[in-house]
This record gives structure tokens, C-alpha cells and sequence, in this order.
């Protein structure tokens, strides 16, 4: 397995980790725990070293999955876990918004750490902007649970750049987490460059498009009544009809380079910067080896400009995220 090191921290990573959300919640029903267990141990056993989950995946859910599936492992594994909704914490009833009031995420840590089965949290994210409360209390809220060897690392999810760069001049991050794929291309935007100059690493999230640039989804693809894609504009049978252009481009460069149109999207995103992680998530074991097979895909530099290119002339049709979530996102 190859490694990478997120930004200018001492956190090495494998270059590709896992995504373990959709094992519990967005797209349809949860899938089978124990099967889950074995997928994420098999996961490791191929030298996956980077779990990421979340206290809102279910809510709670997730986190106790991957808890028991990497408490054999703990201490071979980095484990990414998130705070920032507002959730009870007794029942785990979504209360609609966000909170990161510092009591509130020192609260939501502790119970992150039992529900995860360990002593520390490797990386620690704000899921989402708090409106209500500056970022430089959450950054040292943060900063006093790593003062206390509960969290090690800090990160924030979907920020914007004047949010990372103060919250960083409170406690320096060691990653951001943000979307990023040929499917949408908005970090390149400034983001990266930001992150750069400031040597914070970027984990990628959803860096197959929600599965639309494996090629295994079209306008007549049938979603789950659960399933989240069906509320994004992106998804609708019309734009998914005009965004397989997009696909087309993958398939093309998969067919010369014997390969599937997910390893080169994944490929093409590893080749982006050095410091960039993606953690495409899956529930099937082959769809977890297709996706390491990317990591053993030679792209050339005139490969990388070429599928750039042919990409940056396709116009995607349709917001990625419904519009109330595009509200609190790059704050």
C-alpha cells in the first residue's frame, strides 16, 4: 500500500481510505453489520489504514460499527470521526442545524470516543460551519481535548477559506474534508492553492461522484426510496442523461489503459497533489479492490492534462447537494 502524509503533520495515511458512511445511512437501507465488519477488516487487511465515519452517520451507528470492526486493529488504524450537528445525545433525535458550542463538542467527543471503542480520536472534524459560533471557540475546543490526548488531530468538512485560516491560526489543522471529483471540480477553485500555502492535507469525499463516474449509473438507474441521490439535482434522469458525457471521457482513457472508468477517476484525482487522500466508500468487497486498483494506474502528465481537458469542456448539469445544504456549506 502506498502512503501519504496530510499536509506538513507526522499523520500517514494510506493513499487510499474508506469511506464507511454508506455501510449505515444515505444510499437505502444499512447493509448487513457483520458484513460491514468483514468488509472494513478486509479493508485493512489491504492496507486501508484510513476509517472515516461520522456521529451523524445513523446518527451513532456508524461510529459503533467501525468501533467493533477496528477494535482488534486499533492501534494499526487512523480513525476520522466528525462533530458539528445538532443531535441529542440521548437519543440521537437530529434536532435540525448545527451545534459546536465548545461544551457541546467536548460532550459529543466523549461519547465519540466510547462509541468508537477507543481512548483517542485520530482526526477530528467540524462536519459543517456553525453560524452561531466563531470558529476560533471550536478551534479551541479542539484544541483542548488534544491538550487532554482525546483527539490528535484537527479538521474541518466543507469549509471556506477564511474559515480554515482562522481556525488554523487557533490550532493548526492537519486536514480539510470537501467533495472533489471530475464530477465536481470546485476545490480547484482556491481552496487547494489555500490549503497549500498553509500545508494542510485534503481528504476527498465522494471522489467517484456518488458512484456516477464508476459508468454503473444512467438515467434509468433505480434509487432506493432512502437513497439520497434521489434529492440532488445532479441525479434527476434528465441531468444524469446529460452528465454521461462526462462518463463517456472516463471510459474512453479506461479502455485504453485497461482499466475501469472509477480507477481512473481515482487515478486522475491521486495524481492532483501529493497530499490529497480520497476515501471513496463502498459495500461490496470487489467494488473495494476495483477502487485500490487505482492506485497501481500509471497516468501520464499529457494523460492527466488530456482527461483534465476533456472533462473541464463538459458542462454539468445540476447542483451536487440539494439547495438548504449548499446554505451552510463554505462558510
Amino acid at each position: 500500500m502506498k502512503i501519504r502524509k496530510l499536509g506538513k503533520s507526522n499523520l500517514e495515511v494510506s493513499a487510499l481510505g474508506l469511506g464507511c458512511m454508506s455501510m449505515s445511512a444515505v444510499y437505502g437501507p444499512p447493509s448487513d453489520k457483520h458484513e460491514m465488519i468483514k468488509l472494513i477488516r478486509a479493508a485493512h487487511e489491504r492496507g486501508v489504514t484510513l476509517f472515516d465515519t461520522a456521529e451523524s452517520y445513523g446518527p451513532f451507528v456508524n461510529e459503533e460499527l467501525v468501533g467493533e470492526a477496528l477494535q482488534p486493529i486499533r492501534d494499526q488504524v487512523v480513525i476520522a470521526t466528525k462533530f458539528g450537528f445538532d443531535i441529542d445525545m440521548a437519543t440521537g433525535e437530529r434536532r435540525g442545524g448545527t451545534n459546536s458550542r465548545p461544551e457541546h463538542v467536548k460532550t459529543v467527543a466523549e461519547a465519540c470516543l466510547k462509541r468508537l471503542r477507543t481512548d483517542r480520536i485520530d482526526l477530528f472534524y467540524q462536519h459543517r460551519a456553525d453560524p452561531e459560533v466563531p470558529i476560533e471557540d471550536v478551534a479551541g475546543a479542539v484544541k483542548d481535548l488534544m491538550a487532554h490526548g482525546k483527539v490528535k488531530h484537527f479538521g474541518l468538512s466543507e469549509a471556506g477559506e477564511q474559515t480554515i485560516r482562522r481556525a488554523h491560526a487557533v490550532q493548526p489543522m492537519t486536514a480539510v474534508q470537501s467533495e472533489y471529483s471530475l464530477f465536481w471540480r470546485g476545490p480547484e477553485a482556491g481552496l487547494l492553492s489555500t490549503l497549500e500555502e498553509l500545508g494542510i492535507g485534503f481528504v476527498s469525499f465522494s471522489p467517484l461522484g456518488a458512484g456516477f463516474l464508476t459508468g454503473r449509473i444512467d438515467e434509468y438507474t433505480w434509487f432506493h426510496p432512502t437513497d439520497f441521490r434521489n434529492t440532488v439535482p445532479r441525479f434527476s434522469p434528465q441531468a444524469r442523461k446529460t452528465n454521461l458525457e462526462l462518463v463517456d471521457v472516463l471510459k474512453a482513457f479506461a479502455a485504453r489503459k485497461n482499466a475501469t472508468p472509477a480507477q481512473v477517476a481515482l487515478a486522475w484525482l491521486l495524481s492532483r497533489k501529493p497530499w490529497i487522500v480520497p476515501i471513496p466508500g463502498t459495500t461490496r468487497l470487489h467494488r473495494l479492490e476495483e477502487n485500490l486498483g487505482a492506485l497501481d494506474l500509471a497516468l501520464t502528465e499529457e494523460e492527466v492534462s488530456q482527461i483534465s481537458e476533456q472533462a473541464s469542456k463538459i458542462q454539468v448539469k445540476g447542483n451536487r447537494l440539494p439547495e438548504a445544504i449548499l446554505k451552510v456549506i463554505g462558510c
